[in-house]
């Protein structure tokens, strides 16, 4: 009976050190496995990427410059005559007009019967020219027999200058109202647009009043103020596109350059032409325009603008490395052109710069690299 239980604890003890034992690897082979799990999680790349490389792109040079739009010249028509009636206008605001188009006409009535008057004045200076000229003919015929005394040849000749004087004046009081009887129609001194209309029906007005203005031949131009540093890069017939407030672009060209320099804000005006300003509706004199003057071109390191990664107020570029990690690179931008920025910092002669991802990878992460078809630069450069 002793013996049987002495066995019986000897099974029992021996079973408890089998499962002990086999608990003992069984918790060793965990533990070993474990780092090779956190060894596999951690070589796992964090994204799949794309990369390019740096290409060098001919790009424009350009100044930036503000300024406002104005006419190139503007024309004030108004009124010759004095005292008339405005009795018809024929012409708006807006309105394009040809050189020599009536644009508001005068009542005439008055006017023509001052030109009735000053024809019935002539001739009747006329008549009496004519009837002093005879007699001092006469009485010059009388003046070898003494039959006239010489005061009285010396009145006759005397009343027949002063009759013909009379004859030129009448004359000329004819033409002057013959010339305000033409007066009476207000014609344009060019072709061009109607920038202001104050002719108002009914109203008389004095001589020299202005009833419209005249945007000469319809010419804008843009007036660009540029500092006195930038002034001596920029030539008559530069090129410069022009950006209208709704982001509309005109292109224009450099049409001279102010000779002085404003002494309070140390800028002068450049005049740029703008070319068939009545088809660009986006401009109007008086608007404010921004714009670039084209300067030339030079050769640029440009990527593509995904790859440009803003962060904390910089841009960066990640950099793939030989193993397949990338480097974060804080760079300065410059210029742009389509979907392409130039790189102004100096970028290694092999460097490979990710594009699609870049935004959400930080440095040193490991990334998967798959082939894409990117889009050459020159073709972007268009």
């Amino acid at each position: 009976m002793k013996r049987m239980k002495r066995s019986t604890l000897l099974v029992l003890l021996a079973a408890v050190l089998v499962i002990a034992a086999g608990a003992f690897f069984a918790l060793r082979g965990k533990s070993s496995d474990a780092p090779d799990k956190k060894t596999e999680a951690a070589a796992r790349p964090s994204l799949t990427v794309t990369v390019a490389k740096p290409e060098s792109t001919e790009l424009t040079v350009t100044l930036p410059a503000n300024g406002n739009v104005a006419a190139w010249q503007e024309a004030s028509v108004g009124s010759e005559s004095n005292a008339l009636k405005l009795a018809e206008v024929r012409v708006n605001v807006g309105d394009v007009v040809k050189k020599g188009q009536v644009l508001a006409t005068f009542s005439t009535d008055s006017v023509q019967a001052d030109v009735a008057q000053a024809r019935a004045s002539l001739a009747e200076a006329r008549a009496t020219a004519a009837d002093a000229t005879g007699t001092a003919a006469r009485a010059r015929t009388l003046q070898a027999t003494g039959a006239m005394s010489q005061q009285q040849i010396n009145q006759y000749q005397t009343a027949e200058q002063t009759a013909k004087a009379r004859v030129e004046a009448a004359e000329a009081v004819l033409s002057a109202q013959q010339v305000r009887g033409r007066n009476t129609t207000v014609v344009a001194p060019d072709d061009g647009v109607i920038s202001s209309r104050t002719a108002t029906v009914g109203s008389v007005v004095a001589a020299g009043t202005e009833l419209f203005r005249l945007i000469r031949q319809g010419r804008l131009e843009w007036r660009a103020e540029v500092t006195s540093a930038e002034l001596g890069r920029i030539a008559a017939g530069t090129p410069a596109v022009i950006t209208t407030a709704s982001g509309a672009q005109v292109k224009g060209t450099v049409r001279s350059i102010a000779p002085t320099v404003d002494p309070q804000t140390r800028a002068a005006l450049v005049y740029v032409d703008i070319p068939n300003a009545l088809q660009n509706t986006g401009l109007k004199a008086g608007m404010f325009a921004r714009g670039d003057f084209q300067l030339g071109r030079s050769s640029a390191s440009t990527v593509p603008q995904a790859s440009v990664v803003p962060r904390d107020g910089f841009n960066y570029l990640l950099l793939l490395q030989p193993d397949n990690r990338v480097a974060q690179l804080k760079v300065e931008t410059g210029r742009r052109v389509g979907d392409r920025v130039e790189i102004t910092t100096p970028l290694p002669a092999d460097a490979r710069v990710v594009v699609q991802g870049a935004g959400f990878l930080n440095d040193g992460d490991l990334v998967r690299v798959v082939e894409s078809a990117a889009r050459p630069a020159a073709e972007a450069a268009k």
